[in-house]
């Protein structure tokens, strides 16, 4: 299926994963674990392509679960840290909250329409609305369940607690599932099923609802961060609830143009926090406590004369 939304986030995907990978073969070459981050980053691209292209609802089910596979790996990928190992632990079992909200929201679709592809879905969740053929309290189930999916993925309110660990993984990974991929795929079902949820009642106020509370929530836990990484990954989620708020609200331009711009420069911002940690660690140590510490950056910038012009 290829329509706006779909080239749209293709663009996207391709483009933020091309800068990722240049400034991961220069990153990561020390690493011993350097053919299987390129493997896995390669495989995680491929999944969020598969998700954006898909036509039916199984093809997005079936790529929703590889791309969650894929994150677990990847913020796993420095794996003998237990830091990390709990991180991707943790990513793993919020995400499958949202995959079994999202199967249940899927199975009962199915149920009142008969169909999963989008060009027949939204017309007949349309005609059985208009003509009252629908229990207005299982249609609100099956979408907030769909909803709840969304939710897990794109890390709002109640269900992000995951994003602030997915730290533990390598820079270019960050990058990657804070900008443009793993977090985009929740805005992106949203703003996919949006003709169905604009026809049924309260889910707009919902998505809303749990917009603004994401937004509050982590600019206020950003502000408090200590770490660069975990700063910028409470920014990501304060824009997303914005992107979400948008969505709600019913304006989808604004929540697409919005993804855009944040996915660029969110991804450059953590690939600059990238060269930052990597200048900082001959300075104060290899310990992620120190070379990721905010406070010991001040009067840095003579290190790193390059990085301080476009950071």
């Amino acid at each position: 299926l290829i329509d706006p939304l779909t080239s749209i986030m293709s663009i996207l995907i391709t483009t933020v994963g091309i800068m990722v990978l240049i400034y991961s073969d220069n990153y990561m070459s020390h690493d011993q674990g350097y053919l299987r981050f390129f493997a896995y980053m390669s495989f995680f691209n491929t999944s969020m392509l598969g998700l954006v292209t898909s036509s039916n609802l199984i093809q997005i089910y079936f790529f929703w679960e590889l791309v969650g596979m894929c994150s677990y790996l990847l913020i796993g990928f420095w794996f003998t840290r237990p830091i990390a190992a709990s991180a991707c632990q943790k990513a793993f079992v919020t995400n499958r909250i949202g995959d079994f909200g999202l199967l249940l929201g899927i199975l009962g679709l199915y149920w009142i329409t008969g169909s999963l592809e989008f060009r027949d879905l939204f017309g007949i969740v349309n005609n059985l609305v208009r003509n009252n053929g629908i229990d207005s309290l299982f249609a609100t189930l099956c979408a907030s369940f769909l909803f709840v999916g969304a939710v897990a993925k794109s890390a709002q309110f109640p269900l992000h607690i995951w994003l602030p660990d997915a730290m533990e993984g390598p820079t270019p990974i960050s990058a990657l599932i804070h900008a443009a991929t793993m977090v985009a795929a929740g805005i992106f079902l949203v703003a996919r099923l949006l003709p169905i949820f604009t026809v049924i009642p309260y889910i707009m106020n919902l998505i809303s609802l749990i917009g603004v509370i994401t937004v509050l929530f982590g600019a206020t836990l950003a502000l408090a961060q200590r770490d660069i990484k975990r700063s910028l990954a409470y920014s990501t989620m304060s824009q997303l609830g914005y992107i979400m708020l948008a969505l709600g609200i019913g304006s989808y331009r604004a929540a697409l143009f919005h993804l855009i711009t944040h996915a660029y420069s969110k991804a450059l911002l953590f690939l600059g926090s990238g060269s930052i940690i990597h200048s900082m660690e001959p300075i104060v140590g290899y310990s992620p406590d120190k070379s990721q510490n905010m406070v010991l950056m001040g009067g840095f910038t003579k290190y790193v004369p390059i990085t301080r012009i476009t950071f």
